[in-house]
């Protein structure tokens, strides 16, 4: 039997994925079956659960996915050197979800996970596990804007960064329920909210 390349197990792996994220979306996570997840990929049972046991490790799969992607569009930001303006990363970053939504629904995708990981603990420490990861970057990403003077010192950024990227599960609810925010108000919100800061916030 020939053996089979990883592009090809990785290609069959990401349109079971892409089949469960469609089924998801259109139907919510508890109405789909994993045989309505067969019948949208257009596989065997056999061919799907070689890739996943069950209906969960595929949403696990699905939300891992959908962080990485984020944190991917925060990983630049941190690594800049001077960042950009903290208005302009947060467009950055709420322009990347929004293109994620409008290709595989991201938004809608996003408030089932949080509703399910309440009831999974495996999803719940999966998603701890990405956030964590996420919070250290915007830890980095506090620390810089605070040295610019662009985000106050007086808090420690340690107690910054995951208030500030709460923002982003907020844009991607109002994006899910409403459709009536875009990245560009994003931009205006945090511009708004850090211009307050004065350079006696420096002083100790």
């Amino acid at each position: 039997m020939p053996r089979v390349s990883q592009e090809h197990l990785d290609a069959r792996r990401q349109q079971i994925l892409a089949a469960a994220r469609r089924c998801f979306v259109h139907n919510g996570f508890h109405a789909t079956s994993m045989q309505d997840i067969l019948r949208e990929a257009e596989l065997s049972a056999g061919a799907v659960y070689r890739y996943f046991a069950s209906k969960d490790e595929i949403v696990v799969a699905i939300a891992a996915e959908a962080l990485t992607d984020i944190r991917a569009a925060f990983q630049p930001l941190v690594e800049a050197d001077p960042p950009p303006p903290i208005d302009e990363a947060f467009v950055v970053m709420c322009t990347a979800i929004q293109e994620r939504d409008r290709s595989d629904g991201l938004a809608r995708m996003a408030i089932q996970i949080w509703g399910e990981a309440v009831r999974s603990p495996e999803l719940a420490e999966r998603l701890r596990e990405l956030v964590r990861t996420m919070r250290e970057l915007a830890t980095q990403l506090v620390r810089n804007y605070q040295r610019r003077g662009e985000i106050s010192p007086r808090v420690p950024a340690e107690r910054v960064a995951p208030i500030l990227l709460g923002v982003l599960p907020g844009f991607m609810l109002q994006q899910a329920l409403f459709g009536d925010v875009d990245p560009a108000m994003a931009g205006e919100a945090i511009r708004a909210l850090v211009a307050g800061h004065t350079p006696d916030d420096t002083a100790g």
